[in-house]
């Protein structure tokens, strides 16, 4: 963070990397003009639903007197700080674009993608971005080949109550885009919302630590490339690893998923082993994801000029 406007929204720099974690969408035209959902999302009501305010963005933007029904069927975990809502909106805009024929250019649709929120820009743009403003002017950025392991803490983080904290840092020094060349890591890094993130929800804080003694074990032992570090995606509260090999990341996989079932498994067994694992007996549920390979481009960069 590295600053906040007059209106209240926060300056930033950060980078965008794709993975292949996604959604499903299924699209249909309709002939009545209407725009609507064809199925239940818990706790996302359908005029909520980004989806469909892009859909209705697009159609008040052309003129355009075609419907559709959406489907989304999620797999991006929700709330997560991995921008599967803004991917999704995204999708929606490139889809239409070409199923109701608008013709709108890629940057006609970026423009339409802002107001939908910050983050929806990027994945009209296609490619891995260095960002800066409130997220609108990207730059492309070229990423060497990773891997990614996704924890998913069962805990909510509000992304309003993140940036609105009074101890969260907005005068960061700027960073440069060859700050992020091909010998960076993510643990070289930083992100800003993270500390505030660990403070508050120490659930979230108290995992990122057990993964952390999980990859220091495998730098010890030469398993893992050395600087691994676990970091928050975004706001929170999903956490992610980088590896330099698909194999480093499904070692990481496996050895994270080794250390939670030893804690989810103490709380309900003997006396002597509860003691032992006394102190991590309060960890949260959490999902870990298969492997994901970074993206260099996004898998719709060429539905649109």
């Amino acid at each position: 963070m590295t600053g906040r406007r007059a209106d209240g929204y926060h300056l930033l720099q950060t980078a965008f990397r794709f993975i292949d974690l996604q959604d499903t969408l299924h699209i249909a035209t309709r002939d009545d003009g209407r725009i609507t959902r064809i199925n239940d999302i818990p706790g996302v009501p359908e005029d909520d639903d980004l989806v469909i305010r892009a859909a209705r963005s697009l159609q008040a933007a052309t003129g355009c007197t075609l419907g559709a029904e959406i489907e989304l069927v999620k797999n991006i975990p929700m709330g997560g700080g991995l921008g599967g809502g803004s991917s999704d909106a995204a999708s929606v805009l490139l889809a239409l674009n070409r199923l109701w024929d608008c013709g709108l250019t890629r940057e006609q649709l970026m423009e339409l993608a802002l107001p939908l929120g910050a983050d929806v820009p990027v994945f009209v743009f296609g490619r891995n971005a260095f960002a800066e403003g409130v997220g609108e002017q990207l730059s492309p950025l070229s990423l060497p080949p990773r891997w990614y392991v996704i924890v998913q803490p069962d805990a909510s983080v509000p992304t309003p109550e993140i940036f609105r904290a009074p101890e969260l840092t907005r005068d960061s020094a700027p960073v440069r885009i060859a700050d992020f060349s091909g010998s960076s890591t993510s643990s070289s890094l930083k992100n800003d919302l993270e500390p505030v993130a660990f403070a508050r929800f120490p659930e979230v804080a108290r995992i990122a630590g057990v993964v952390n003694e999980v990859l220091a074990n495998g730098m010890q032992s030469n398993v893992l490339s050395p600087g691994r570090k676990v970091r928050m995606s975004g706001s929170g509260a999903c956490l992610f690893v980088e590896c330099d090999t698909p194999e480093q990341a499904s070692w990481a996989v496996e050895q994270i998923a080794g250390r939670m079932r030893q804690r989810s498994n103490a709380e309900g067994s003997n006396a002597e082993s509860a003691a032992v694992e006394e102190s991590m007996t309060d960890l949260p549920y959490v999902r870990i994801n298969r492997v994901c390979a970074g993206l260099a481009v996004h898998p719709l960069l060429e539905w649109v000029a």
